[in-house]
């Protein structure tokens, strides 16, 4: 057996030492070892641009179930733990994945949950189709409110008129939305409302949690670490009928006088959701309107207690008799609506002049009885009254800004004079 010849070993460079061939090793082996990664990079490459889709539809299913299994609890919670929960629907993206966790948990057709709607008589025409919509497919009947003592468009537009949110846009915030949702949730007996307001909405949203507590009156938000695309995802994913405004470009909906569509792009940015509404329109001091009223601070207000509470105020409660000429004694009487932000406003000063005892101070709900205190000159709430003893009410004629304590006490001096 022959072996094949021995080949002559390469001649090292001349220049070659121990370091520098232990350098050019390290070279060849690093080489190598790259050449190689980049073959698995590839080779991974091509199975990620094959698998992503599916793994990606994975990662979202099971964020999905995750967020709907989180959520159904808690609505099983407020109604296991609440004899009336009610959810004010508006019908956009996130109530209706609300009233479709609702229906998986058997809450609607039970009656465990009521539905309530507020019709502004300014809503797309759509909106109150989708409504009756939604209740065939769910099988439940919405509780509707709207302006109070107006049944349609029509006596809306007789009675304010129908350019009053041009006009005054808090009135008719107040009007048309504050004052019927709050009567709504009293109506309905409310211990827990359901809402949706996420995380994703920004600003005093951003730290929400599931459960809070709402005044006297619990608050669910079981999207609250929900995002707006999860919404459409869970949607989507499960065939579920939305506003069908959303595909005109709408990614949120509210009254048709100043909503407008938005660019998709812009949808699921930051706060994108909201950035169609309240086009065009101001509050009072210029600022950009961002709220209708019932999510604005202080206004649980409006739903879970009276202003200045028997038993912690100083303020009495005046009688029909007393504004009608019999009152026994000079008073400086407010009239008031308890949803009303400038009666809360103006809480802590009236406080202060009926703690101050130089006068009796006195307090007479008006939106219960809106034909006895327009007799006597009420039109907007609160209207200040100073009543003298067995006297008929005079009306005070200071601005907003002149609702402090001192400038409550100078008037009624000043008409005790005058008395």
């Amino acid at each position: 057996c022959n072996f094949p010849a021995k080949k002559p070993a390469a001649a090292k460079p001349a220049f070659a030492n121990r370091s520098q061939i232990a350098s050019l090793k390290a070279v060849k082996k690093y080489n190598t070892a790259l050449t190689a990664s980049r073959r698995t990079v590839n080779v991974t490459a091509e199975v990620s641009e094959e698998m992503n889709n599916e793994w990606n539809k994975a990662a979202v299913a099971d964020r999905l179930n995750h967020l709907e299994a989180q959520a159904i609890q808690s609505l099983k919670t407020a109604c296991e733990n609440f004899e009336h929960v009610t959810f004010p629907c508006a019908l956009i993206a996130g109530d209706v994945v609300i009233l479709e966790l609702l229906n998986k948990a058997g809450l609607l057709t039970n009656g465990k949950c009521k539905i309530m709607f507020v019709d502004t008589f300014h809503l797309f025409p759509e909106t109150i189709e989708f409504l009756a919509q939604k209740e065939k497919e769910y099988g439940f009947k919405a509780e509707v409110f709207q302006a109070e003592g107006c049944a349609d468009k029509a006596e809306y537009d007789k009675k304010f008129g129908a350019d009053l949110w041009k006009e005054n846009i808090e009135e008719y915030d107040r009007l048309c939305k504050v004052e019927p949702f709050g009567r709504g949730l009293k109506t309905l007996n409310t211990q827990a409302m359901v809402n949706g307001r996420r995380r994703d909405h920004g600003a005093e949203r951003a730290f929400i949690p599931v459960y809070e507590a709402f005044g006297g009156m619990a608050k669910i938000n079981p999207l609250a670490y929900w995002t707006f695309e999860d919404c459409f995802d869970y949607l989507r994913a499960n065939n579920i009928p939305y506003h069908p405004l959303h595909d005109q470009g709408y990614p949120s909906i509210g009254d048709a006088k100043d909503t407008v569509p938005v660019p998709e792009a812009e949808w699921f940015e930051y706060a994108g959701e909201r950035k169609g509404r309240f086009t065009g329109l101001v509050n009072a001091d210029g600022s950009k309107k961002t709220e209708c009223g019932i999510h604005v601070e202080g206004a649980e207000k409006t739903f879970d207690r009276d202003l200045w509470e028997e038993g912690k105020s100083a303020v009495k409660e005046a009688s029909e008799g007393d504004l009608s000429g019999s009152a026994e004694e000079d008073m400086l009487v407010t009239v008031y609506a308890p949803w009303c932000q400038f009666c809360q406003a103006m809480e802590g000063s009236l406080e202060e002049v009926a703690t101050a005892g130089d006068f009796s101070v006195a307090k007479f709900r008006g939106d219960d009885k809106r034909d006895f205190v327009g007799s006597f000159g009420v039109e907007s709430f609160p209207s200040i009254f100073f009543v003298p003893k067995g006297g008929k009410p005079v009306k005070y004629q200071g601005s907003e800004d002149e609702r402090d304590a001192a400038s409550l006490k100078k008037w009624v001096e000043s008409q005790k004079v005058a008395a």
